[in-house]
Formats: structure tokens, C-alpha cells, sequence
């Protein structure tokens, strides 16, 4: 920060204060990786920010409210976008498109007798220096001094990952294992997965291991979930229909619990990748040796080898990730769902304080109304992906850092500035101790939102130059424009809210619903569904925790599909050497039943035709050259989806009717 204030005022840029601003965002999640990701977007998008300024300008200076108009939708589409963005650094980009416009727009207006094509490309060359400085300096610094690395922290989120993934493991295989205790479990599990994925693509700038250890983070959160599914089969089998598991069958999954427990507490790669082999050596076994077999039984047993095998990929993706291991590995990135409600709703936000804030302006003309512009636009866009209840906090929790530094600023900042001798050494001295305060806030993220309240308004209020104005009455109009800026984006938050949970969740179900139908169509459906089914997977679970609902139904329902996606590619793979062309049409009206039931079964009712479509390609299978094992496995994976499917239903409806009653 000192660096980019020292070379933008060095170059006399017209507002350092904004190389300021643009290293101060880049100091939350310091490490080098993210620093240089997040710099290259803001960079970028103060790029395009500018370029769309002019245009505006160009074309619509004479007329400034269809200039302002056209500013309001360029504001909600960035907004709207970066709602639908899964990577929080890339959130950046859009703020800086957004703010830049802004800048440039607002201050060619400001001055509206001056303003010719010469002030408008002066004043958009100004705020893309000033931007660039604060970024290029910042990651030169995170590069230079003490960096951190963020492959760190991913080999340290990756064992947490793998170690909760193991104790839940053991926690469904567990017959006395409690309902709440492993809804808190999986939870904590998808929230690891979307962290991890979220800083995997920083990785890449760390060096050229970089590359590699982002495919091993996609892999191990890929086979994660796939763990997931997998053990969902025993666990529910084991509470539900504890008759249809037989003595054989029960000594196998006490024996997986047993490893997975032991190689939870173990800190030592090497032992944990033994005691996987050894569980996929024994489970081999068992399926040699154990023969009276109902079709049920084939399945699940063959389950426990795609289970053991996953859980050695998720080992071998933690070795490549902490080790200078070159194995090639490589799984498609978790994707964020983009649901175009939650866009609008956002954009539209976005676009209500922008407007609020230009219509005060236009109608006071005073200049510390376009503070209640800029701010508040930004941090519409900084903060649209996350929850409402998260939103409003980090809301307050600014307003709270702006009222701290407010008095700070007119009180101790500018007194003192006014009485030195305008050496860079003194402003810095001055300004050392808020915004150490404040980085140390931004440091730790349940304090973030008091970091963020405290050092970009400290640096907005004091605007640090080569000709700082100490005008006190020009300081308390710019705190108060922030601070009613904020307050307004608060109450617009807490009034314009996403639609409602309920729908949200009907529309993630029929997304997935969507998905079931056409994974046959992917080259890698596996890698494909368990990636689009994450993000899913952590709304459905955040919005049913947030709606109080202690049966946590539509998360399960929610497992259940990631588990169904795994059934229908598994039949896909049994059948594939099958030449039989009449096959496809009964396995492609399978597929479409599976999708139907799925969502029927969201209702509380169960949908016969599954069962029908299940009979039909059973009877087709029959006559075609297919091995009876096969056969027989098949048929144990419609029985066990069949089951699945009563017993969810019969869960839904009776919570349906608790809640009508």
C-alpha cells in the first residue's frame, strides 16, 4: 500500500487515493497466488470499465440522464454477472468495470463546461494509472516480501477435507450415529469442497507445479464427492432396511468403518495409502469368496470396490498437491450454479442504489453525493454471491467500521497532516496506524467486513496527495454521503431480496432433474455430474439449514440424485459393449423415468413408471447377450434405487403434512 501510494503520487497522478483503494482489496486473502489472480482482474476489468465510460460519453454527454441511464444497466450487468460467478477473485473484476465506469463518467459530468473528448480520455487515462499502480504494486510486493503461498493453504484445507470425509465415513457406517450429527458433517465437507475449489486456479501463478496441483485439488474434491455418494447406499441401507443386510455383508462395512476411523486419525500419507490398499485388497477378496449372493448384495458389494477405489484417487490427488510428484492427473473444476433469478434480483439492487444515489446528486449537485455512488456500487457487486443472512451482516459490520474511522480521520489523520511539512515519511507515519488496524481486521475473516469498513473509507476520506485538502467540511460530507451510501445498500438488501428458498431449491432439483436425463450424452459423465452437482449440493444444504427444518429432507433428496447420477453411469458402463441397437430406446425411456421420479419424489409421491421402465429394460437385457452376473448386478441397483425412491417420498409427504398442520 505504501509503495502505491509512493509511486502514484510520484507520477502525479491527478487521485493516488485510488492506487490506494486498488491495493487495498487486493489485501484480502494476501497470498501470492490470489493476490496476482485478483490483480489481473481488476486490472482487466478497469480496462473494460473505461472504454465503456467513454462510449457513454461519446455518445450520450449531451444528454446526461440517458447517460446515467445507460451507467445504471452497465452497473446492474456487472452486478447480475458476478452473481453467477463461482470464483470470488473474479467478483473483481466486474466491481472494477463497474467503479471505473462510474469514475469516469460521474467526474466528466461534475465539470460539465469542460468536458470534451480531450477531458474524457485524460479522465479515464487517470483512473486505469491509478488502478494499475495500486494492483502492479501490490503483487510485486506480495511477490517480493515475505509471500505466502497459497498452495499452503490448500494442503492444509485438502488434509481437513480428507480427514472430515473420513470420521463422516465412519459416522454413516455407524448404525447408532446420529441424524443431526451427520447433516454437521456433510456441511462442513461441502463448504471444504467449494473453498478449495474456489483457491484452486490461483495455484497456477505460484510456479510451474502449479498447473498440476490445480488438477489434483479438482480431482480430490471430485472423488470427495463421489465418496459421498457411494457411502450413502450403506449407511441408508443399514438404518432403513437393516433385514436386507446380511451377517457377510455387516462384518465388510464394520471393517470399512474400523479403517476409515483409523485412517482419520492418522497424520501419515504413506500408512493412510496402505491401509487403502489393503481395505481395496480385502473387499476383492469378499467378492470372491462370498458366494450366495442375492442381486442386491452383487451391487452393493461391487459398491464397496468403487468406494475403496475412489478413496485411493483422493489419496494419491493430497500426494501430488503436497509433493513434487508430476503425476498427471486431472478432473474438470467444480461449477458454480448460475441461476438467472438470482442474477436479476441482483442486478436490479445494484442498479435501485445506483439510481437513488445519481438522482440525489443530480438534484443537490453536490459533489459528496458521488461518494454515495461508488461505494455502495462496489460493495453491491463485491458481496451479490453471498447469502442474504452473511450480506446483511457484513453490511452492518462496515457501517461499523465506517463510524470508527470517521471520528479518527477529522480528529487525529488531518489535524496532524495539517501541522507537518507534507513529507511522504510523516503522511505515511499518519496513516500507518488506522490502516494497520484495519489490515489486521481484513486479515482474519470473521473481522473482514470491519477491515473493509475502516481502510477503504479511511483512504476515500483523506484522499492522500501531493495536495491533500484539509477542508473538514468537505471530510464530513464525504462520511456521511459513505456512511448513508451503505445504509441505503443495506435496507435495499434486507428489501429486494433473492426469491424465495423454497423456490430456489425447486429449481435446483429440477436442474438436476435435468442432468439425470442427460448425462449419456457427456464423454466423462462422472467427472461432468459431480461437478455440476457441488454447488448444488452446498445450496440445497445452506437453504434448508437457514429454513430451521431439522430433517434436513431435501438434502438427503439431493444426495440421493449425486447417487442416482453414479447408478445411471454405472448401467451406462455395464451396457456399453452390449450391440444390441433395440437397447437404446428402452435405455433411453429408462433415463427419462429416472429424471421424472427424481422430481416427482421432490412432491412426496412416487412415480410407478420408474418401476414399469425398470421391468421393461430388464426384460430387453434378458435377451441380449449380457453376462447373468451383469444381469444380476442390474437388477440389485434397480431394487436398491426403487427402495430409495418409496422411502423419500414417504419422508417428503410426512413432512408436508407437519408443516400444513
Amino acid at each position: 500500500m505504501t509503495l502505491a501510494l509512493y509511486v502514484a503520487m510520484f507520477l502525479n497522478l491527478e487521485r493516488p487515493y485510488w492506487a490506494l483503494v486498488s491495493a487495498i482489496f487486493l489485501q484480502v486473502r494476501p497470498e501470492s497466488g490470489l493476490v496476482i489472480e485478483k490483480g489481473l482482474c481488476q486490472i482487466g476489468g478497469n480496462l473494460v470499465g473505461a472504454l465503456v465510460g467513454i462510449m457513454i460519453l461519446n455518445g450520450f454527454a449531451p444528454y446526461p440522464t440517458l447517460a446515467l441511464g445507460l451507467l445504471a444497466c452497465w452497473i446492474g450487468l456487472n452486478s447480475g454477472l458476478s452473481a453467477m460467478m463461482r470464483q470470488q477473485n473474479f467478483v473483481y473484476a466486474f466491481a472494477m468495470a463497474g467503479m471505473t465506469a462510474c469514475l469516469v463518467v460521474l467526474i466528466v459530468m461534475a465539470s460539465p463546461t469542460t468536458a470534451d473528448s480531450a477531458k474524457i480520455f485524460d479522465v479515464a487515462q487517470a483512473r486505469i494509472s491509478e488502478i494499475i499502480v495500486g494492483a502492479i504494486c501490490a503483487v510485486l510486493v506480495s511477490q517480493l516480501l515475505w509471500p505466502v503461498k497459497v498452495k499452503h493453504s490448500l494442503q492444509l484445507r485438502a488434509k481437513n477435507t480428507i480427514n472430515q470425509t473420513l470420521n463422516y465415513l465412519a459416522l454413516e457406517l455407524d448404525p447408532a450415529g446420529l441424524h443431526a450429527s451427520r447433516h454437521e458433517h456433510i456441511d462442513t465437507i461441502l463448504e471444504s469442497i467449494s473453498t478449495l475449489s474456489d483457491d484452486a486456479s490461483a495455484v497456477i501463478y505460484e510456479g510451474p507445479q502449479g498447473r498440476g496441483q490445480n488438477h489434483a485439488v479438482n480431482l480430490l474434491c471430485n472423488k470427495t464427492l463421489s465418496l459421498l455418494a457411494a457411502i450413502q447406499i450403506f449407511g441408508r441401507l443399514q438404518r432403513n432396511h437393516p433385514q436386507l443386510v446380511s451377517e457377510p455383508l455387516a462384518k465388510i462395512l464394520e471393517n470399512m468403518r474400523s479403517c476409515f476411523t483409523l485412517m482419520a486419525h492418522s497424520s501419515d500419507y504413506q500408512e493412510c495409502y496402505k491401509m487403502a490398499r489393503s481395505l481395496r485388497h480385502q473387499v476383492q477378496q469378499n467378492l470372491l469368496q462370498y458366494q450366495s449372493k442375492t442381486p442386491l448384495e452383487t451391487r452393493l458389494l461391487k459398491a464397496t470396490m468403487e468406494l475403496s477405489a475412489d478413496l485411493i484417487m483422493v489419496l494419491k490427488s493430497y500426494n501430488v498437491l503436497t509433493s513434487n510428484s508430476a503425476a498427471n492427473l486431472n478432473a474438470p473444476p467444480m461449477e458454480f450454479h448460475r441461476d438467472p433469478l438470482i442474477g436479476l434480483t441482483t442486478g436490479l439492487r445494484s442498479m435501485a442504489v445506483f439510481m437513488i444515489g445519481a438522482s440525489l446528486w443530480i438534484g443537490t449537485g453536490s459533489n459528496a453525493v458521488l461518494m454515495m455512488i461508488l461505494l455502495p456500487v462496489v460493495f453491491s457487486i463485491m458481496m451479490a454471491r453471498q447469502p442474504l443472512p452473511m450480506l446483511t451482516t457484513g453490511l452492518r459490520h462496515i457501517l461499523v467500521g465506517i463510524i470508527i474511522i470517521v471520528p479518527v480521520t477529522i480528529f487525529y489523520a488531518l489535524p496532524l497532516l495539517a501541522q507537518s511539512s507534507g513529507d511522504f515519511e510523516i503522511l505515511i507515519l499518519v496513516l500507518a496506524g488506522p490502516f494497520f488496524i484495519g489490515l489486521l481486521a481484513l486479515a482474519n475473516r470473521p473481522t473482514l467486513p470491519y477491515g473493509l469498513g475502516i481502510c477503504v473509507p479511511f483512504a476515500v476520506l483523506v484522499q492522500p496527495s501531493n495536495n491533500i485538502s484539509f477542508a473538514i467540511e468537505n471530510t464530513v460530507s464525504n462520511a456521511l454521503a459513505i456512511f448513508v451510501g451503505v445504509t441505503v445498500l443495506y435496507w435495499l438488501f434486507k428489501l429486494i431480496t433473492q426469491p424465495s428458498e423454497r423456490l430456489m431449491q425447486y429449481r435446483l432439483l429440477q436442474s438436476i432433474q435435468k442432468d439425470l436425463v442427460n448425462l449419456a450424452q457427456r464423454p466423462d459423465p462422472t467427472s461432468w455430474f459431480n461437478a455440476r452437482m457441488g454447488d448444488r449440493l452446498l445450496r440445497i444444504a445452506t437453504y434448508e439449514k437457514g429454513s430451521g427444518h431439522s430433517s434436513r429432507v431435501f438434502t438427503d433428496l439431493a444426495f440421493t440424485a449425486l447417487n442416482l447420477g453414479h447408478v445411471s453411469i454405472r448401467l451406462m458402463r455395464i451396457l456399453q459393449g452390449i450391440p444390441a441397437a433395440h437397447l437404446e430406446s428402452a435405455l433411453h425411456l429408462w433415463q427419462l423415468s429416472l429424471g421424472k421420479a427424481f422430481i416427482t419424489c421432490a412432491q412426496g409421491k412416487v412415480a410407478k413408471e420408474f418401476a414399469l421402465s425398470c421391468d421393461t429394460l430388464l426384460q430387453e437385457l434378458a435377451t441380449s447377450p449380457l453376462p447373468p452376473e451383469e444381469l444380476t448386478m442390474i437388477e440389485g441397483m434397480f431394487e436398491r434405487v426403487n427402495l430409495t425412491f418409496e422411502r423419500t417420498a414417504h419422508t417428503i409427504a410426512e413432512q408436508k403434512e407437519a408443516t400444513e398442520k
